[in-house]
């Protein structure tokens, strides 16, 4: 397998993708627009968050190219840019569901 080496600019990138998605409340958002668009509102009921919250990371997230967002009167619907933003949530949760089971495993209670 050939060995990639990532330039100064595309490593930048990466890590300030990484770091977004490093605080729990844009990985919380980001899993509620797994089944499709949803309104400010919506993703304050889901989330449990304050809406100044929300709107945030919401701002954030688009700034990235997380999510996409259009108006609607007076609502704004937000949706993810790229599922396979979820790809990764999902790769991280099977790998921690794993170690969890052969922690269990190993130290039953």
């Amino acid at each position: 397998m050939a060995k990639t080496v990532m330039s100064e600019e595309l490593t930048a990138l990466v890590a300030e993708r990484f770091k977004a998605l490093a605080d729990r409340a844009r990985v919380r958002l980001l899993s509620a627009l797994r089944d499709g668009e949803r309104s400010v509102g919506e993703l304050v009921d889901e989330t449990g968050l304050t809406q100044a919250n929300v709107s945030k990371h919401l701002a954030r997230l688009h700034q990235l190219g997380f999510v996409t967002r259009h108006r609607d009167g007076l609502h704004i619907y937000y949706e993810l840019a790229d599922p396979d933003v979820l790809r990764l949530c999902d790769l991280m949760c099977g790998r921690i569901e794993a170690e969890a089971r052969t922690r269990r495993a190993l130290f039953p209670r």
